[in-house]
């Protein structure tokens, strides 16, 4: 993902802040214990949302405690006690990053393309561990490249069937926080939307790179009024995302998930379209 899914801060209560802070260093120590330090690099506070969205539909919590921070050894962070439920979106993570990479290696020339092809090898083995534990996000994610890829090279106009890919791919993913069938599909609903939100707002924040270095970007196609028109898709996006998540039987952080949903949303809109 890319760094959009994240909260309105000041909007946020101090324990609610505090709380959000320590899923996000939790998530930061899992992923350096599973993966290796350099998976750090891996950390957004989009898959933060996620790790929130997976522990909030099950009853019991592990607890928090202060331990030394291991990227600021000199200070202390507060973490959720050892908890199976950050290893899903820790894997996603993983997997995300290293097929963005990629991606990157594919799209970029020069001194950025032999950076990206430089550090490959460094997340090669960390995404094999990560594919090799979850390999129906491995699936996914790759069956969503293979679309997205598909679509690029036809030069796809249309920004509904651009955005499906990344739509479906976080639908998947999202369904795996789902015990109940019936959650399962809520939040497949609620991640294809949310998956739309991601990539249309990314391709706005692209455009004007894309246009400068010839690469493919579906708003290319519109002729006028492309930030009203990515506004009333986003807020469409929101709107259903919300509504969607109302559905579900949240039984902790439900706080933290609305500031992400009903004010993070629109805030990060708000600031990438500059309205």
């Amino acid at each position: 993902m890319f760094g959009y899914i994240r909260a309105c801060k000041s909007e946020m209560r101090i324990k609610e802040f505090e709380m959000y802070k320590t899923v996000y260093c939790s998530l930061c120590k899992e992923l350096g214990k599973s993966y290796g330090p350099f998976a750090r690099l891996t950390l957004s506070y989009d898959f933060t949302f996620l790790a929130l969205l997976n522990m909030s539909l099950k009853k019991d919590f592990c607890g928090t405690e202060r331990k030394l921070c291991k990227c600021s050894p000199f200070k202390k962070c507060t973490y959720l006690k050892e908890n199976k439920d950050l290893e899903m979106p820790g894997a996603a993570a993983m997997i995300m990053l290293y097929y963005k990479l990629l991606d990157n290696i594919a799209d970029e020339k020069g001194f950025k393309k032999v950076g990206y092809v430089l550090i490959k090898p460094f997340f090669k083995g960390a995404h094999k561990k990560a594919a090799t534990k979850y390999p129906n996000i491995e699936k996914i994610v790759a069956e969503y490249i293979c679309e997205q890829q598909a679509l690029e090279k036809e030069k796809c106009e249309s920004m509904d069937k651009a955005a499906d890919p990344t739509a479906k791919a976080l639908a998947e993913i999202f369904a795996l926080c789902g015990e109940s069938e019936t959650e399962k599909r809520v939040l497949k609903r609620m991640g294809y939307c949310m998956g739309r939100y991601v990539y249309l707002l990314d391709a706005y924040c692209d455009l004007e790179e894309d246009i400068k270095k010839d690469r493919y970007n579906p708003l290319k196609f519109l002729k006028e009024k492309v930030k009203e028109n990515i506004a009333a898709q986003l807020n469409i996006c929101i709107s259903q995302t919300g509504a969607a998540m109302e559905l579900l039987n949240i039984e902790k952080f439900k706080n933290i998930l609305d500031n992400i949903v009903f004010l993070g949303l629109e805030d990060t809109m708000e600031k990438e379209l500059k309205i």
